[in-house]
């Protein structure tokens, strides 16, 4: 077994990111890791409860052993044993994000042994992570690119604070992943989106679609295809209101930037709408292949990759900072980032 890997929790932001890619790299390659300070940045520092089901489920996935598994350790022990393939299923039993449980285990499961579903309840829109919406149709889309195929399935939403959200991922697994080589966004050539609301009049997701199909035509003079979801009252499975839009812009080569907007009480549909707009639009005027999401959330994949990776950044952020400092002390990659915080960047790796 490897040498087990210290890291400092408190680095950086000193929040769940670094917990999440400790574990996530540690079932990925293998190696045992202890993270200490966890959460130090934070008002509560220590484990949360859905830090606990993505430490857990990702465990799941290498049958490790798993020491300070309870909310409020600020120290975990995670030391993994053997890969496996097959189902899974987790409830993280609040609006704790399934974005962000997919981001922990998707590492490992993309090189699994063997296919893995994944079932995962909970939240699939809310504060401080990724729509669900924006990991299938903008964060999959670069894991084919890589040579993976991951297929979510939205079952129902969950919005804060009550949950009740139900995903259903997909993995096919593969031996090896390809680096990637994309630094810029070519031509424009379309823009898609899906508008969503529950358990709120339907109304609310047209007028998030059209306040930023107004802004994008008026920016960018093209043409806007978004998606609306609604319900009616009475054929409404979902556990409380929420609202939100996800936006996708393609270039001529298919390359995808991303942006999102999440609705809130005392927030006006057209604010939100606009707000994702607005987001889009600054990505595409940086001319970079890779939007600000999305940088934090590959950067693990090209560390394993097989080959040289360079990728253009729209902003780098301290999210990639933090997830770029954590991949060097477990994985010993080599990374050479241009750029500073809050401006466009080059970003290379070579993938061991």
């Amino acid at each position: 077994m490897s040498e087990l890997i210290e890291i400092d929790g408190s680095y950086g932001e000193g929040g769940g990111q670094i917990l999440r890619t400790s574990v996530s790299l540690a079932a990925l390659t293998m190696t045992p890791i202890r993270i200490s300070n966890i959460r130090a940045g934070r008002p509560k520092p220590g484990l949360r409860r859905q830090h606990l089901s993505g430490i857990k489920l990702t465990g799941e996935l290498v049958d490790a052993s798993i020491e300070g598994l309870e909310v409020g350790s600020t120290v975990v022990s995670f030391i993994p044993k053997q890969r496996r393939g097959g189902s899974f299923n987790i409830d993280i039993g609040t609006a704790g994000s399934i974005s962000l449980i997919l981001q922990a285990v998707l590492p490992p499961a993309v090189l699994s042994p063997d296919s893995i579903t994944f079932q995962i309840r909970g939240g699939t829109d809310v504060k401080w992570s990724p729509p669900i919406d924006y990991l299938r149709n903008v964060f999959t889309t670069f894991l084919r690119r890589l040579g993976s195929v991951v297929e979510i399935e939205q079952k129902k939403r969950g919005h804060y604070p009550k949950g009740g959200g139900e995903v259903i991922c997909r993995v096919t697994p593969v031996k090896e992943l390809n680096p990637l080589d994309l630094v810029e966004f070519d031509e424009l050539s379309s823009i898609g989106g899906i508008s969503h609301c529950v358990r709120l009049p339907s109304h609310v997701s047209k007028r998030q679609a059209a306040a930023a199909t107004q802004l994008i035509r008026e920016r960018l003079e093209i043409e806007v295809n978004i998606e609306m979801e609604s319900y009616s009252k009475n054929d409404d499975p979902h556990l409380g209101p929420g609202s939100g839009i996800v936006l996708w812009a393609d270039d001529v080569n298919g390359t995808r930037l991303g942006a999102d907007s999440l609705g809130d009480r005392g927030v006006r549909a057209e604010e939100v709408g606009i707000k994702a707009a607005k987001q889009l639009v600054n990505e595409i005027s940086t001319g970079k292949a890779i939007d600000s999401h999305l940088a934090d959330m590959i950067v693990p994949y090209l560390a394993v990759a097989k080959g040289k990776s360079t990728i253009g950044i729209s902003e780098v952020t301290s999210h990639l900072t933090t997830n770029l400092w954590t991949i060097e002390k477990i994985l010993g990659t080599s990374i050479q980032l241009e750029g500073n915080i809050g401006e466009p960047g080059l970003l290379k790796i070579i993938g061991s």
